[in-house]
C-alpha cells in the first residue's frame, strides 16, 4: 500500500470516527440545549477573542446574512456584547460576556462528562493521552485552508474566471 493510499485510509478512518462521535456528543446535549450556530459563535468567540461579524462568518464558512438573526439572539440575551472598532468606526466588534460564557460552559458540561467517562472506561492512560494530542491536531486541520493548494482542472468553477453576460451572448452570436 502506497503512501497516498496509507494517507487517504486515515482520512476516512478520522472521517468515520469524528462523524460517530460528533452525532454521539449531539445526543448528549441537554435537551433544551442553545442552538448550535449560537454555541458555534459564542465558541470563536470565547477562543479567539473580540471579532467582528465579517470574520466570525469567514470562521464559519458561511455568508455574514446568515448570522444576523443568531448575533441579534445572543445580543438580546446579553451573551455577546458590540462595541465600534476603534481603528474603523464604520465596524463593529463582538465579544462574549460573562453570560455568554456560562451559557457556553454549561452546554458542553454534560457532553464533556460524558465523553471523559467513555474515555476512563474505554481507554488506557496511553491511548488517552494520545487521543488529547489527537484532539489539538483535528483543531489545526478544522483550520486548514487546503482548497487553495488543490489542483484546479477545467470542470472546477473557481479554474476558470466566470465568464460575463456579454462574453456568453458575443458566443452565442446574439451581441457585439
Amino acid at each position: 500500500m502506497g503512501t497516498d493510499d496509507d494517507l487517504l485510509d486515515a482520512a476516512m478512518a478520522l472521517r468515520r470516527g469524528t462523524t460517530r462521535l460528533g452525532r454521539r456528543l449531539r445526543f448528549e446535549r441537554p435537551e433544551a440545549g442553545v442552538p448550535l450556530q449560537e454555541l458555534s459563535v459564542l465558541g470563536h468567540l470565547n477562543r479567539r477573542g473580540p471579532m467582528t461579524a465579517g470574520e466570525i462568518a469567514a470562521a464559519e464558512r458561511v455568508q455574514p446574512q446568515t448570522l444576523t438573526r443568531t448575533l441579534a439572539a445572543l445580543e438580546d440575551k446579553a451573551e455577546i456584547s458590540r462595541r465600534t472598532d476603534l481603528a474603523d468606526r464604520r465596524r463593529a466588534v463582538l465579544s462574549i460576556t460573562d453570560a455568554g460564557y456560562e451559557t457556553l460552559v454549561n452546554d458542553m458540561r454534560q457532553r464533556d462528562s460524558w465523553l471523559s467517562l467513555a474515555m476512563a472506561e474505554q481507554l488506557t492512560v496511553t491511548e488517552r493521552r494520545l487521543l488529547a494530542l489527537a484532539g489539538e491536531l483535528m483543531e489545526r486541520l478544522a483550520e486548514a485552508d487546503v482548497a487553495a493548494l488543490r489542483p484546479r482542472t477545467p470542470a472546477d468553477p473557481a479554474a476558470e474566471p466566470a465568464a460575463s453576460s456579454r462574453d456568453t451572448d458575443r458566443a452565442a452570436g446574439l451581441g457585439a
